[in-house]
Parts: C-alpha cells; structure tokens; sequence
C-alpha cells in the first residue's frame, strides 16, 4: 500500500509579516490530485489566527505540487486559512484576489539576503566591519564575489523538480543577495507558486543552518541595496494595446492610489524606498519608460513590441505578501478607464 507525505502549507496571522506554516499529514494509496487533498484543521491561537477557547481554523487546500525531498512520496500543499465557519479568514490574501478567467499574469522579482545566524550578516560578511562596497556582485562569479551558489543552485533544481515555473536566478547588487524570478499565468498561481518556493527556500536554509533574511532593508541605513519584489504584471489590455494612450491611462490609474498599494507592498518599506538605489521614494508615484528610479517602470520591449506587454510595479519589498500585491494591483487597473 503506496504511502504518501502531505506537507500542508499556510500562512500565520502575525503582523505585519507572515510567516510559513506547514505540517505532515500521512495519506495511504493517495492520487496525488488537488481534488483528493481532504480539509484540515489547525490551532489558530499558536499562530495568532484564534483565541485559545475557540481555536480551529480550517486549511483549505489550493494547490499541489511533487516535494522533491521526500522520495517520490511527498507533496507540498498550499493552503487558505478559513474560518471555522469556512469564511476567508482575515489573514488570507488570497481570497481577495478578484482575477477572472486568470486574465492577470504576474511574474515576481523575488530579492533576499543569505544570512549566517552565527554573525547575524548576510554570507560573505566578515564577523566585523563590511566586504568591499557593492558594484562586483551583481550576477557575478568567484569566491570573492558570490556566496551561496550551491545554496540557490540547489533551491532551483528543487523548484524545477516540483514543476515550479521558476524563470531564472541571479546574485544581486549586495553581498549575499541572490533572487528568483517565478511567472503564472493567473494571479493566484503566481502567488502559490511563489510562496511554495519560499517555503523551498527556508527548509534549503535549514540543511545549510544558512537563515534566509526577506526584509527589505536588512542591513539598515547603510548604503548597500534593499530587497525588493518588482511585481510584473499585465492584463489583455495591456497585451493587446498597440497604443502609448492605453499604458499612460492605466499607469496614471495607480497615482491616487499611493497609500493604498504601500500598506500591502510589505513591512518597514521607508526604509528601501528612499529614492536612492534604484528606488522611487515611498510618498510619491511616478512612471516612465526603462526607468528603474520610478514607481512603475514601462520595459523597453513593451514599446518595442508596439505597446504590446506589461508593466513593472518596483515598490514591493522582498517580504510582501504576492496574493495582497496581485491583489491591490488588479483592483486598481480594474479603475482605469481604457
């Protein structure tokens, strides 16, 4: 009788970041189809998501992929967290994703820091003072340079392995900053396949005892770069447009939305979003062609195509949540009036 491992996957109620949650569930001759994973439950009050006298909340499963770690018996599954009523609970994302016919394709620009947990610096850090400035490690090759190759190398053919549309990695501009690029089409998979690669990310660490550091700005007021998760996205409007007209309407759609992208675009972003290194600042909104100091940047491929592409929103920070991102994003190109 085929045994099967079930790694039941959700995210906590703790602000303003969630955090992975997962736990095994053994299913005996299991199909290793989404419609055959079962409901579950879990304590909500050790996760902040119910107080202890009432504290079942439900794991509905969403998406299902192999787990290459667990030889050919194991699947990850990520999960909404409901109410016991079966309600979205309020820390569930994405069930306020309103993308039809999964119209909305979004590709995440993943950044973040390996960190040593015995120095608390990222990889490549020396125990005191700091490497030399940054301008040799973006997607660089050498020991003085990349830290953590076998680290991300291993991380992507895990991904691959579990049938994740991971589209490419590279070293970043700091020292031990590396990133990934995951594309769907359809805005809920983007996120599940995103946080399903997280989720990768963080067991990898634990074998390495490498901590993987998501803020956006870990190393503080310093002048190395923060982490970012450009957040592209694009529509059949945006696909189809063959016009200037149709990408200004929309990207002047997101102006008086400002605050509202900001809240969702992850914790402490002030801190990243300073105007400096590649960044527009936190309180203003701009737009332009191949311009990676604005708020949303228009590629230089969607104009050459005839303005037929997608369009880059550089304000989400490396610990955002993708569904919230997707989420607001829809919301608003949904108002512009093409």
């Amino acid at each position: 009788m085929a045994v099967a491992k079930l790694e039941y996957i959700w995210l906590d109620g703790y602000k303003p970041t969630q955090s992975l949650r997962s736990k095994t569930k053994i299913e005996k001759n299991f199909s290793g189809k989404l419609e055959d994973c079962d409901m579950w439950s879990f304590d909500g009050s050790s996760t902040e998501q119910a107080p202890g006298g009432s504290s079942d909340c439900l794991l509905k499963p969403v998406y299902i992929c192999p787990d290459p770690a667990r030889l050919g018996t194991g699947y990850l599954v990520m999960c909404e967290v409901l109410n016991s009523d079966g309600t979205p609970h309020e820390s569930n994302g994405r069930a306020t994703i309103e993308d039809d016919d999964n119209d909305f394709w979004f590709g995440f620009e993943q950044e973040y820091f390996l960190w040593n947990p015995e120095t608390n610096k990222p990889l490549g850090f020396p125990a005191n003072g700091y490497p030399a400035p940054q301008g040799q490690y973006y997607c660089s090759v050498g020991a003085a340079n990349a830290f953590g190759r076998e680290i991300i190398e291993e991380h992507l053919e895990i991904c691959l392995q579990a049938g994740l549309n991971v589209e490419g990695i590279n070293a970043e501009v700091a020292a031990g900053q590396w990133e990934f690029q995951v594309f769907a089409k359809g805005a809920k998979q983007a996120g599940d396949e995103t946080w399903i690669a997280r989720y990768f990310l963080e067991r990898l660490g634990e074998k390495y005892n490498v901590a993987i550091n998501w803020h956006c700005k870990p190393l503080g007021a310093t002048d190395w770069n923060g982490s970012g998760m450009h957040a592209n996205f694009s529509n059949t409007i945006l696909r189809t447009a063959g016009k200037k007209e149709t990408y200004d309407i929309i990207c002047q759609a997101f102006a008086p939305f400002v605050k509202e992208h900001i809240a969702v675009y992850g914790a402490d972003n002030h801190l990243r979003l300073t105007g400096k290194h590649e960044t527009q600042s936190i309180d203003k909104f701009s737009y332009g062609i191949s311009d990676r100091g604005a708020s949303i940047r228009i590629p230089i491929a969607a104009v050459q195509k005839g303005w037929k592409g997608w369009l880059e929103d550089r304000r989400p920070n490396s610990a955002a949540d993708p569904y919230k991102v997707a989420a607001r994003i829809i919301k608003t190109v949904k108002t512009a009036e093409v």
